[in-house]
């Protein structure tokens, strides 16, 4: 499972989300903390849009429900995630992915034996980044690939 970091979602505004899902009421939207406001919501892929996906800084932890991906960044998928955001006590930086990218067994690792993907370290900073336009071509950058010299062809030297 792979979830999409730059693609903006329909529903871009973390506090309606929040009243939409019932995890405050309308009236509480101008008492969320500014944290909450600056939580961008992104389109995580074509997998169960409507299931949501918090990447977030490692100051934050549920047991049971928080996956620590790496030293910088962890996931949490349950609605706790929410309400603790809600009420401050949520992490220092959070975005949150509706849906995911899903492959076949084996597909993955195929895609990437035929040159199919270009991977980079784990970067926190870029990853929280609100500038999502520019967030694949720095990516790139970060493993010394000009985005403007890739070719559409792959192949094997």
């Amino acid at each position: 499972m792979g979830i999409v970091v730059n693609q903006p979602a329909r529903v871009r505004n973390f506090p309606d989300l929040l009243v939409q899902l019932q995890v405050i009421a309308p009236q509480e939207r101008i008492s969320l903390p500014s944290r909450a406001e600056d939580i961008q919501v992104l389109s995580g892929g074509p997998v169960q849009t409507d299931r949501g996906f918090v990447l977030h800084s490692p100051d934050f932890f549920l047991d049971n429900s928080t996956l620590p991906i790496d030293d910088g960044v962890s996931l949490t998928a349950t609605i706790d995630i929410l309400r603790a955001i809600a009420a401050g006590h949520g992490p220092d930086r959070a975005l949150l992915a509706l849906g995911y990218a899903g492959w076949d067994a084996g597909q993955l690792e195929e895609e990437i034996q035929r040159n199919g993907w270009l991977n980079c370290p784990s970067d926190p900073a870029l990853l929280f980044d609100r500038d999502l336009e520019t967030k694949y071509a720095r990516a790139l950058r970060s493993i010394g690939v000009d985005p403007e010299r890739l070719s559409s062809n792959a192949g094997h030297a």
